[in-house]
Order: structure tokens, then sequence, then C-alpha cells
């Protein structure tokens, strides 16, 4: 069966600049650790997925219909437009955009959308004809794992492969649950408030009860627990909205179709990759 690997590129972008163990710069004393690791990274989750077809998908810098429902929404994100090139992941960005250009990857921006958005309408497009994995770190797409769909979070030789048994085994739940009960929970990640006094294992207990966030919201007499239910009426309205921002569909304009996608069978090294694009040389 065929094989889509999407890649969150901002995402491997951050993981990469922050988390190299040095600075490094080339001869011209331009930095280059973010493009080095991401370069990386990405040949190493290549090797580890072995894909027909990849795509790296960037946020772009536009607002987006989340921040209509809830203006606070990733309000807490640090505003790297005020933030010195040395301390900046997004000044080595052209080089990773040049990079994957010479690897014959596709790779754009999600424009007027979330990257989230984009890449769960090619998961659930083409989800039922081929294999999907997901490179993202971003808890969200657990809602769209399933038996042709994973998340993998690559972390070395530590990267792990999300599916259901992981998700059911974490959380208690199964993967389509998952915005149900994250909408209960909140998400501090992206500035979301859950319900006071409902932690993890709460949220699970009343999914697992009444099956969505939504028959949770229509039978909060039958909430066991006063304070428990007192919680969800007050914050219900609240709730809902968190679903509409979390939940996610595939109503995403593809801008390429998966023939597009089709990895052609070029292998480089990471050295090649850099010195092919110029911003590395010996």
């Amino acid at each position: 069966m065929d094989k889509l690997l999407i890649i969150d590129g901002h995402s491997l972008l951050f993981q990469m600049f922050f988390g190299m163990p040095s600075r490094i710069v080339n001869k011209q004393g331009k930095a280059i650790h973010g493009t080095l690791g991401f370069v990386g990274a990405l040949n190493k989750i290549i090797a580890l997925t072995k894909p027909t077809h990849i795509a790296v998908v960037f946020d772009s810098e536009h607002e987006n219909a989340r921040t209509e429902i809830l203006p606070e929404y990733k309000a807490n994100r640090v505003d790297y437009s005020e933030v010195p090139d040395s301390e900046n992941p997004f000044s080595q960005l052209e080089d990773i955009y040049t990079a994957l250009d010479f690897m014959n990857i596709k790779h754009f921006e999600a424009d007027g959308l979330e990257a989230d958005d984009v890449i769960a309408s090619y998961a659930i497009t083409y989800g039922t004809d081929m294999q999907i994995v997901i490179s993202w770190f971003d808890s969200d797409f657990f809602q769209l794992i399933n038996d042709n769909t994973c998340i993998l979070r690559y972390r070395g030789d530590k990267t792990v492969i999300c599916d259901e048994a992981y998700i059911e085994n974490k959380y208690g739940i199964l993967p389509d649950q998952y915005a149900d009960f994250k909408s209960l929970t909140g998400d501090s990640a992206d500035n979301i408030k859950g319900a006071e006094r409902v932690g993890p294992k709460t949220a699970a207990a009343l999914i697992n009860q009444f099956g969505s966030l939504h028959d949770v919201l229509n039978n909060t007499n039958d909430i066991s627990k006063p304070y428990i239910r007192e919680s969800i009426i007050q914050s219900s309205a609240r709730l809902a909205n968190n679903y509409e921002i979390i939940k996610l569909s595939n109503n995403a304009a593809l801008k390429f179709n998966i023939n597009d996608l089709f990895r052609s069978d070029m292998n480089f090294t990471t050295m090649d990759i850099l010195k092919g694009i110029g911003v590395y040389s010996q």
C-alpha cells in the first residue's frame, strides 16, 4: 500500500533550532544549525517511515477562523517578529525551503488556514486508499488516528509511533473521541481553557459514560458528582466553542493532489543537501 508522510514544517524547525546542542555557523558566519537539524531529522524520518509520497506543510502568518471563536487562541505564543535572527528559527526558513526543493519534496504554507486543517484534509481525503503518517507534536491529530493513520513524534532514538492502542492506553478513550476529551480538559499550549476541576481522568470517565461532549452537555443532570456537574454547566458554552476549535475536518482546499506528492527515489546525505544548496562548504 502507498504511504503519505506529512511533516509539520514549523514544528520540526523549532525542535531542531532549539534542540541542537550548539549554534553552528558556516564559513560565512551564517547560522545553519536549524537547517542542519531539520534536514538531518527529515532524512531519518523518511528512512524510518519509507513513504511513497511526502508533503511538508508550514503555518501561514495570517489570522485564522479559530481566533474569531476564541480571541485568546494561541495568544501565549512568542511573537518572533521582535526576536533577533540569532534567536529566531524563522531566520533559517528560506534555506529549509531551498533544501526541500533540492530534495524534490513539495512544501507550502497553509494560506489563510492553520497547517492542522490542511493536514487533516489530506489525511481524511486519502486515508482510505493509503497509509498516512503525520509527523507532528500537536496532540490534536490524535483524533485522526485509525487503522490507516498514525502520528509520529520524532525524538531521534526515542521516536514514538502513536496508534489506536497508544491512545486507548494513555487516555482510556478512542481516537475519534479525542476532540471531545480535549475540549473538556483544555490545552494550555493553545491557550484553551477547559472545565474547572476536570482533568484527564474525569474527562475520560465522562466521555466513556456519555460517548461524546455533545451528550455530556445534554445530560448534565446525570453527572453523579455535584461539583463536576456544576463545572460542566457553568462552562458549557466555552466547552462547545472548544470543540469547534479543536475538531478537525477535511474542509481545506488541497494545494497538491496526491500524484504531485510522489517521492522519486532520491537519496542524499544531509551534507550532500547542505552543500548542494550552498549553505555548507568544507
